[in-house]
């Protein structure tokens, strides 16, 4: 079942994504239903098929809990693979992706880390954004892909 819908949902080629911080989270604790699917989505933009973009704060969201079990070697190599993943963009928040974030958050009430990072999406030019929050459906700026709904 799961190698059927390896390419499920998989964008088209060259198309630019948005990533939501459990797609990193997925891949990188090769989550036991969504890891697999989540490493051919990496893998794709690795290889340059899908440049890809996310805000920097998913690498906050990352960090917490390495620091808070207080694994500082854990939390310098996340830092260091997504520091140099190739073909990832880490977006930072800028003013006018605030002001995108709060009319998103105000019109979809949506919490403030996937109001940010659907900004980052929309703001960088990405034509899908992948996460895995139901809330995301009622977003109607950008497609959003709930993985749950693939796997």
């Amino acid at each position: 079942m799961v190698e059927a819908s390896l390419s499920q949902a998989l964008p088209p080629e060259r198309e630019r994504i948005g990533l939501d911080t459990n797609i990193f989270i997925f891949f990188l604790e090769d989550h036991p239903r969504y890891g697999v699917w989540c490493a051919s989505l990496f893998d794709r933009i690795e290889r340059g098929h899908n440049p890809a973009v996310t805000s920097t704060i998913t690498l906050l969201e990352l960090l917490v809990q390495p620091y808070r079990d207080q694994k500082e070697e854990l939390a310098q190599k996340i830092f260091a693979l997504a520091s140099t993943y190739p073909k990832i963009e880490w977006a930072p928040v800028t003013m006018m992706l605030a002001d995108r974030a709060a009319e998103l958050r105000a019109h979809y009430r949506l919490n403030t880390p996937d109001a940010i990072q659907l900004a980052t999406a929309i703001g960088h030019k990405a034509t899908r954004f992948y996460g895995n929050d139901r809330s995301l459906r009622r977003v109607k700026e950008i497609e959003c892909v709930i993985v749950d709904d693939l796997i």
